[in-house]
């Protein structure tokens, strides 16, 4: 591990919870009394998180702590860095799915089949030409960052995947790789491909994040999208300095503004530079404001959060 103020871990567990509130209750406490901050969605299928420690030491007796409360001794832990705490809070959410698919039925065994290292991912892409490399993620992350002649379905939300896959008439015994920002929607993709009769599906073991940590500046283009504060790492899993959230969309932004109403700085996204109000104000309320009266000013907006 690099040294950094904070550290961040993401994994994703496929397991069987049977009590859904004393695991919750227990992640809870945890996090509490060690000082974590992040997200942890918690479903009857498993858990699935990114979570932040200010030193490496709790990391690991956090991650851990995660492996014996889920009883598992293989677990992948993608980590990356920051210089400002990423997260506002810790929190545990419980939800039906641990990746949003619509399909709770559908449930990862655990076994490793057709997961391909980062090594063997190489391999494959750099050796065999008759391979479908499908980008699993949203249209905005796929904008900043993703591998070498990777399809970009241009998907809003993750559930319209399995249709765009219907729509576009692949041939079943073509080979597909796919991949996402840390495996977890690959994990359910592949099963939902598996029941429209593709048998050939394979998948990053571990994503972008694992995959950028062994081979940086290599098959993968750019940025990764991270849904935290840090907007995207970098190939060096750094908080991105090119890109930060548009006040207006929660997308990447990257042209900058000067407020006309608070004249505080701003990034936004490309998707509002021609909108009239968009385009000029750094933040909701002051775009509300600049819109009810305009050419009045008020005070600077405070965007970014305190650690």
């Amino acid at each position: 591990m690099k040294d950094a103020p904070f550290y961040i871990s993401t994994f994703y567990i496929f397991t069987e919870v049977s009590n859904i509130t004393e695991t919750q209750e227990k992640i809870e406490a945890f996090g509490q009394t060690h000082g974590l901050k992040g997200l942890f969605i918690l479903a009857t299928e498993g858990v699935n998180s990114t979570f932040s420690a200010p030193d490496q030491d709790l990391l690991i007796k956090a991650e851990n702590f995660f492996k014996n409360l889920f009883n598992k001794n293989e677990v992948n832990f993608k980590h990356s860095y920051a210089d400002k705490q990423p997260f506002r809070l810790f929190k545990v959410k419980v939800r039906d799915e641990i990746v949003t698919l619509n399909t709770p039925e559908l449930i990862p065994s655990g076994a490793r089949d057709n997961h391909l290292s980062p090594e063997e991912w190489n391999e494959v892409l750099k050796s065999e030409k008759d391979i479908l490399l499908i980008d699993t993620r949203n249209w905005y992350e796929t904008h900043i960052g993703k591998f070498k002649g990777a399809v970009d379905p241009n998907i809003n939300v993750f559930t319209e995947f399995p249709e765009y896959i219907k729509k576009n008439n692949i041939p079943k015994d073509k080979k597909i790789l796919m991949y996402c920002t840390g495996g977890i929607r690959c994990e359910k993709g592949k099963l939902e491909l598996n029941q429209m009769g593709y048998e050939n599906v394979f998948q990053l073991e571990g994503g972008i994040l694992n995959y950028i940590e062994q081979f940086p500046n290599d098959e993968f283009e750019g940025e990764c999208f991270v849904f935290d504060h840090r907007v995207a790492v970098d190939q060096n899993l750094q908080t991105s300095k090119k890109f930060k959230l548009c006040p207006h969309t929660g997308q990447p932004g990257t042209i900058e503004i000067e407020c006309v109403r608070c004249d505080s700085p701003a990034l936004i996204a490309k998707e509002v530079k021609d909108d009239p109000i968009k385009s000029i104000t750094c933040s909701k309320n002051c775009a509300y404001h600049w819109t009810e009266r305009p050419g009045k000013k008020g005070p600077k907006q405070i965007l970014e959060f305190k650690q």
